[in-house]
């Protein structure tokens, strides 16, 4: 019994010396460096907004349910023109986005889409200050 109170105890440290390290800012902002942000800009041909605008719904949805590494996908239009879709995409890591061009959900989105786009530009970005990203999620959720 004496031996597994030591290791019990060496465990619970271990553990938390873990928490400590994963949930420190510093630690937090590194691990966010990999983070892949990205924004699409794609116009729609009007006569293909409604379809579009449910598969993409579905897609999206699906996309943040079901994927781990998929952090955000947030589409929306202009409101000066509803033709104009804008997606902000937050990844994990460059990983976890190939991950997400192969699932089933996604190569349904761009097969089923591809006539209704009538142009699209993926604009890779930096974010400037993950600390309050975090924030931004976590007030979503209260």
């Amino acid at each position: 019994m004496k031996k597994y109170i030591p290791d019990l105890y060496k465990s619970f440290l271990l553990y938390l010396i873990l928490a400590i390290t994963i949930f420190t800012p510093g630690t937090m902002s590194a691990q966010n460096k990999n983070m892949m942000v990205r924004i699409s800009e794609i116009e729609i041909f009007p006569e293909f907004l409604s379809e579009y605008k449910a598969v993409l719904k579905e897609e999206s949805s699906a996309s943040v349910k079901l994927e781990p590494g998929v952090l955000a996908i947030f589409p929306m239009y202009q409101k000066n023109d509803s033709t104009q879709i804008r997606i902000l995409e937050i990844y994990s890591d460059q990983d976890a986005y190939q991950s997400h061009l192969k699932t089933p959900h996604f190569q349904k989105y761009k097969t089923t889409t591809i006539k209704m786009v009538k142009s699209l530009k993926l604009i890779d970005m930096n974010s400037i200050d993950t600390e309050s990203m975090k924030m931004l999620f976590r007030k979503m959720n209260e």
